[in-house]
């Protein structure tokens, strides 16, 4: 024709649209979340098998027999073989919580044998198992106590009685016989042993203030004298000193301050 100029014809391509150029296909999602649920109560599974003792897992595998028929009749038919669950039976609580119980019951145990073990030390150092009265008189410088920490045994000054030589960390004769009886009593125990050191309070006129340096020289010298007495040093596990921070009478300078406490640790 002549509107094609003698050309080359004209060849027109019509492409229909299509759902290539979307998504692929979902199957691979539906894989995946298959993959993951398997995982998971894999997983379970493995949680559950540590969780349960062999009785309980016997009872949850025949609860989902499917050729066991329960019986709604008898409780001993039906999970974990018709037991009550609860803290007494310890069932369905796992075998960590059978861990807890055991330890607790050990703990108490073991406070309970520190209890004994500190009434009898106790009862030694009130003095009225004394053999002579020397030692009764020695006995009233002793006090003691229960803390949380253990058993507290005070050596503490009298009337006219000092433990220490003036202000110093000299230690008296009472002092020096304090420290054998102790060294004695408490050998006989395993407990490790701190020192605490105590003074009273001096005039704040004063340049230099000696609380800390004589709590602290007071309570090594005792720590000297049990080792010298025949006492483990290796069960003295630390020597503290308090200065006057820890006074026992309302008046800070008051000689009934000075002590020196010797702590059977639990």
């Amino acid at each position: 024709m002549a509107g094609n100029g003698g050309g080359a014809p004209i060849i027109i391509k019509r492409v229909k649209g299509g759902d290539s150029g979307g998504h692929h296909g979902g199957a691979w999602k539906v894989a995946y979340a298959d993959f993951v649920t398997a995982m998971m109560a894999f997983f379970l599974l493995m949680w559950l098998l540590n969780a349960t003792t062999e009785k309980q897992r016997k009872g949850l595998a025949d609860y989902f027999n499917p050729t066991i028929v329960q019986s709604v009749q008898s409780g001993r038919d039906g999970p974990f073989g018709g037991e009550i669950q609860d803290a007494e039976t310890n069932s369905g609580q796992g075998a960590g919580a059978s861990r807890d119980t055991f330890l607790a019951r050990a703990l108490e145990e073991q406070e309970a044998e520190f209890e004994k073990m500190a009434r009898h030390i106790q009862n030694q150092l009130t003095g009225s198992g004394a053999e002579s009265l020397q030692k009764v008189n020695l006995l009233r410088h002793v006090i003691t106590r229960m803390t949380d920490e253990g058993l507290v045994i005070e050596l503490t000054d009298l009337v006219d009685e000092p433990l220490f030589v003036g202000d110093s960390a000299q230690p008296t004769p009472t002092m020096i016989e304090l420290s054998r009886i102790l060294s004695d009593i408490l050998g006989r125990v395993r407990n490790q042993v701190a020192v605490n050191g105590h003074v009273r309070a001096y005039p704040e006129m004063l340049i230099h203030s000696p609380v800390w340096a004589l709590s602290d020289a007071r309570a090594h010298t005792l720590r000297n004298l049990l080792e010298v007495a025949g006492f483990d040093e290796k069960r003295i596990q630390r020597v503290t000193a308090f200065a006057d921070r820890r006074n026992r009478s309302v008046n800070p300078m008051d000689p009934n301050n000075n002590r020196i406490e010797v702590i059977l640790l639990r």
